[in-house]
């Protein structure tokens, strides 16, 4: 089958779907492509984007798409959130498609169909067979079922005569297409909680190391400072929870739009137009730099009017002031990897947070303790770091990979910046509306005192550290989900649906016992006072129960995403938080005068009833119509 044969709708409508499973086509984002390749010379070569050198004819088939990378997330400074949803058609990658067609051929191995990959031993040892018995990934056979494998494509003119001859594994590749689709319309294909569990186990495991890594460049601030005095612990805070609010929850929000511009520039085969995308953005960004400059030099002054505390309104401020160095750098990067990640280059961003999540570590001792530079040491090392990574990022596309998707600047970037800015703007509402909830809590945290706002800093640290597990989790959950939604897999997806609750409950009871049970120790990372110490170890169970709640909640929203019932979790979330837990916080806090105990009562309240409406409306909810709605979709598009 070669790469100029036309998709059969069948086959669109079975593989082609499962990305679009979770997301709308984006009419703006299809209206800004379709004026960029207006402008494009007609002598202008179009290149096919997937075209990296030559290929075995079985990974140029059409097929289902088993694998995708996340998109629509904005993560690194506190809470990460899910913002967008992914483009209508989704643009595979090289690896993309080696990826599905692997995960394809796993899947029709597992439930006999195919050969296995390797011949089972006759005499498999006791430990082989307990091993088979608790993590094999096959669907059991039963006793009556043929020991042969069932191959259910119909025979073709080149198809060998006997099943067994040397030409059978070439009839399996040239012809798997057609064994996936009638072994999906016969019910065949099945799958096994060790299938689902191990594949969300893969899709998550770099999430996490990249989450983690990203949000240590906050972090560390927060431990380099806290030796220093309770006063610099709560002023450290106080400071990131402004930036966020004021720079890098809209500029995050604003920057996935990249996600559905540049996966529709690349698909569109002028791979420049990903790179033009790119420094349109950038140029919009910085050009939001200036007022927030502007507004981050004066905000020790506005913050003497909300925080009662005016030595930690003074020290926020002088943290706001140094970090605007790194507001360009922090924007360009945003940018950069969205640029690399439509490409497929997730490794890319993980690579230069490698190196630049030691460094920054290196350089808060080295400012704060070593140069005796004290507080101001932490916001010098953040905007060092935030001006190195884009740099690092750069080489990478440079010197490793895709340069190829750069066309070199251009005037053109300077114009039709209205529909992106557009499009740009409910991620941006999104991801504010998510961080605002948890951010006022610790604006709220200051008016009980100096002690309590850094109690506060090391309990909002402590639970957004943890919070990194789950959701890449439930980032996982939600395109396993999408995929075999998108494929007609409905019994299989909702497998990984329940391996997807249980890894959250699982997770949440470890996040559990680990801040239950080190509620005395770990508020020692960050500070000696003993104040401070006491309040946390005071408030901390009742954090360490949120913990449950939180991964549940996070993982019900992945699933509402990966069955295309996203908007219903966004409202439910954000109706919650505001309606219901915001009031309840600040109720027990203040008229109660239950203090910090208060305020995470309310927030967990909040995320237990979001954890429970959300798997409810995903328990209830019609997947077979969301299969019905995928291919709808996908055939419209």
């Amino acid at each position: 089958m070669s790469n100029s044969k036309p998709i059969p709708q069948k086959k669109r409508g079975l593989g082609l779907d499962m990305a679009s499973s979770f997301k709308p086509a984006s009419p703006i984002a299809q209206e800004i492509l379709a004026s960029d390749l207006a402008e494009c010379s007609e002598d202008e070569i179009v290149e096919d984007v997937f075209d990296n050198g030559p290929e075995s004819e079985s990974e140029t088939e059409s097929g289902p798409v088993l694998y995708t990378q996340p998109t629509g997330m904005a993560f690194g400074y506190r809470r990460p959130s899910l913002v967008i949803d992914p483009v209508n058609e989704p643009i595979l990658t090289r690896v993309e498609k080696r990826q599905s067609r692997n995960a394809e051929r796993s899947l029709l191995r597992d439930n006999h169909i195919i050969p296995p990959k390797h011949i089972p031993k006759e005499r498999p040892g006791t430990f082989s067979r307990l091993y088979k018995a608790m993590f094999s990934t096959k669907i059991r056979k039963l006793p009556e079922d043929d020991e042969a494998p069932r191959i259910t494509a119909q025979p073709s003119e080149t198809s060998p005569l006997l099943a067994g001859t040397a030409g059978s594994s070439t009839l399996h590749r040239e012809n798997l297409n057609e064994q996936w689709d009638a072994a999906v319309a016969s019910g065949m294909i099945e799958t096994t909680w060790q299938r689902e569990a191990k594949t969300i186990a893969t899709y998550s495991r770099s999430l996490i190391l990249t989450f983690l890594l990203q949000y240590s460049i906050n972090i560390t601030s927060i431990f380099a400072v806290g030796r220093i005095g309770k006063i610099e612990l709560g002023a450290v805070s106080l400071a990131t929870m402004t930036a966020n609010i004021c720079c890098y929850a809209p500029m995050q929000g604003l920057a996935t739009s990249l996600d559905t511009l540049c996966a529709q520039a690349y698909g569109s085969g002028h791979k420049h137009l990903v790179g033009l995308q790119l420094q349109r953005m950038t140029y919009f960004l910085w050009s939001l730099v200036v007022p927030v400059a502007v507004l981050f030099f004066f905000a020790e002054d506005i913050l003497l009017l909300i925080v009662p505390e005016p030595r930690s309104a003074e020290l926020a401020g002088l943290y706001l002031r140094v970090i605007i160095a790194g507001v360009p750098g922090f924007v360009a990067f945003e940018g950069g990897k969205r640029f690399v990640l439509s490409q497929g280059l997730f490794i890319a961003t993980t690579y230069v947070l490698l190196i630049a999540a030691p460094l920054n570590i290196f350089m808060n001792w080295l400012f704060v303790w070593h140069f005796e530079l004290g507080f101001v040491g932490a916001p010098i090392s953040v905007a060092i770091t935030q001006t190195l990574m884009p740099f690092l990022l750069l080489s990478y596309v440079l010197f490793v990979d895709g340069s190829q998707c750069w066309g070199g600047f251009t005037r053109r970037a300077l114009n039709n910046w209205g529909p992106m800015i557009w499009l740009a703007l409910p991620g941006m509402v999104m991801v504010m509306a998510e961080w605002l909830a948890f951010e006022i809590l610790t604006l709220a945290t200051s008016q009980f005192g100096t002690s309590y706002l850094a109690a506060q800093s090391i309990l909002i640290t402590l639970t957004s550290t943890t919070f990194n597990i789950p959701f890449p989790v439930s980032i996982a959950a939600s395109t396993r989900v999408a995929n075999l939604i998108g494929a007609r897999l409905i019994n299989a997806a909702k497998t990984s649906a329940k391996v997807a609750f249980g890894a959250g409950c699982i997770i949440g009871l470890f996040n559990l016992s680990l801040l239950a049970g080190l509620r005395y120790q770990l508020p020692l990372l960050f500070t000696r006072d003993e104040e401070v110490i006491d309040i946390v170890a005071r408030v901390m169970p009742l954090v360490a129960v949120m913990q449950v709640f939180d991964g549940l909640a996070a993982v019900a929203h992945g699933l509402l995403r990966g069955i295309g019932k996203q908007s219903f979790g966004g409202y439910a979330n954000l109706s919650i938080y505001y309606l219901l837990a915001l009031p309840i916080s600040f109720a027990t806090a203040f008229a109660l005068d239950w203090k910090l105990i208060g305020l995470w009562l309310g927030t967990t309240i909040g995320l237990a009833l979001v954890a429970a409406v959300e798997f409810w409306y995903t328990w209830v909810s019609d997947w077979e119509q969301s299969a019905r709605d995928a291919e709808s979709r996908n055939a419209a598009g």
